[in-house]
């Protein structure tokens, strides 16, 4: 068993990266104060990998799209019945999701930890699917398809992605379409654990008040190592070029919603990560509050509630969005790509960027204090094949003409799009 304590000398704080016999990488972090523990397993398959082999096979294996979030559904069933009884006997709470890059399961307790823990490598590590479940499923996750089409928020969001991308998996909903989990068979969810959940393919990330050995002792009760695999997916050849730069879609709304999305190019996990933390802090200094573009919008009536910006990075993609709701979203957009078009010409405000700087620090500062937001950020980094202490030092490296080379590079108008949803078609 290897073992590994991973320091931050700027903040005096450290945890440990164990490599399990069974082939399973562990991030722990126990914290002295606090009463709560949060734990989480995750794997790195999410909702875009639908093409893949291993070095097993010499074919590419095409699964249907939605599979790791009908995956995500069927593994807290077992043959003694369901896991979120098991964890009401301990008294945690427990939940999962699936996103684009990641499914994850997790939990948080101030009593019975080891107990607790056992349930949840128990449950990850043991699926079972049969042909009369998987189609009990299909009828759950074919209703909240459907709620999410009359979902406007999730909309105007999934309408941007099929604008910016013409070919990546990012633009399909991650839960699938109704066409695509008709063809989910109990053997379709067996083919993708047996890929994807394997442990070399996975990371325990726990934090908060636990003991490393209680750890220790519940992964080798629970834990056994499969045979070796390495896993290929298949990657989709992604064009520069956007599909349309507006799309509008009618759904019953009191102000219309917008998003707009900038495409960036593609430079491998690590990096887009990075620069998932550049794009972030351009929003702020190009449309955050404090800025005179948002003063503006908000003067003007253009917004209401404000803007809210985030940034979507993974393995092969990365795009920055811009959404809040609007009367004249296509206005908004226009004077934002003017704003661009400014700050590339004139160079971003000195002032506001060491604000924002050391907002962004101290707002990364604050994940470390939080069980829960420490195990998230040393998954996410993980994956990203980072340390959690790199991200601090990545922001506090952060240069004015680093951001401004990232802005001229990325924030395109071409690369961008507008997505509106309103209650009748916007005119002009």
């Amino acid at each position: 068993m290897n073992k590994e304590i991973i320091r931050s000398e700027k903040l005096g704080e450290e945890y440990v990266k164990i490599q399990h016999p069974s082939g399973l990488t562990m991030l722990l972090c126990p914290m002295e104060g606090y009463s709560t523990s949060f734990a989480m397993f995750s794997t790195r398959y999410g909702s875009v990998d639908t093409c893949f082999r291993t070095n097993q096979q010499s074919e590419f294996m095409e699964i249907p799209a939605g599979t790791a979030h009908y995956l995500e559904h069927k593994m807290f069933e077992s043959e003694e019945g369901d896991a979120f009884a098991r964890y009401a006997q301990t008294g945690a709470s427990a939940n999962a999701f699936t996103s684009f890059d990641k499914t994850s399961y997790l939990f948080a307790c101030s009593d019975n930890f080891k107990e607790s823990l056992e349930i949840l490598l128990d449950v990850v590590t043991t699926p079972y699917f049969t042909p009369e479940t998987v189609a009990k499923e299909q009828g759950i996750i074919g209703q909240e398809i459907r709620m999410y089409e009359d979902a406007p928020d999730w909309r105007v969001l999934f309408n941007l992605l099929e604008a910016l991308y013409v070919k990546h998996p990012v633009k399909i909903d991650i839960a699938g379409t109704m066409e695509s989990i008709s063809r989910i068979t109990d053997q379709t969810l067996y083919r993708a654990y047996d890929v994807f959940y394997h442990l070399s393919n996975m990371v325990l990330t726990v934090a908060g008040n636990f003991a490393i050995e209680d750890v220790l002792e519940v992964a080798d009760r629970v834990l056994k190592k499969g045979a070796d695999i390495e896993i290929f997916r298949k990657t989709t050849e992604e064009p520069e070029q956007i599909v349309k730069s507006y799309v509008e879609q009618n759904l019953p709304v009191a102000t219309p919603l917008f998003c707009i999305g900038f495409k960036s190019k593609d430079e491998g996990e690590r990096k887009n990560f990075e620069n998932m933390i550049l794009d972030e802090m351009l929003i702020d200094l190009i449309c955050g509050e404090m800025t005179p573009l948002y003063r503006s919008l908000y003067e003007d009536g253009l917004i209401n509630n404000g803007l809210d910006g985030e940034v979507m990075a993974s393995r092969d993609y990365i795009c920055s969005i811009i959404e809040g709701e609007s009367r004249n979203p296509k206005e908004v957009y226009r004077r934002l790509l003017a704003e661009i078009q400014k700050r590339k010409e004139s160079g971003l405000d000195a002032d506001m960027f060491e604000r924002c700087k050391k907002a962004t620090y101290g707002r990364y500062i604050g994940l470390y204090s939080k069980p829960d937001s420490i195990a998230s950020v040393m998954t996410n980094t993980y994956f990203a094949d980072m340390t959690l202490y790199e991200l601090l030092d990545l922001v506090a490296g952060i240069t004015k003409e680093q951001l401004e080379q990232r802005m001229r590079e990325n924030l395109v108008e071409e690369h961008s799009a507008l997505s509106v949803v309103s209650a009748q078609p916007m005119e002009g």
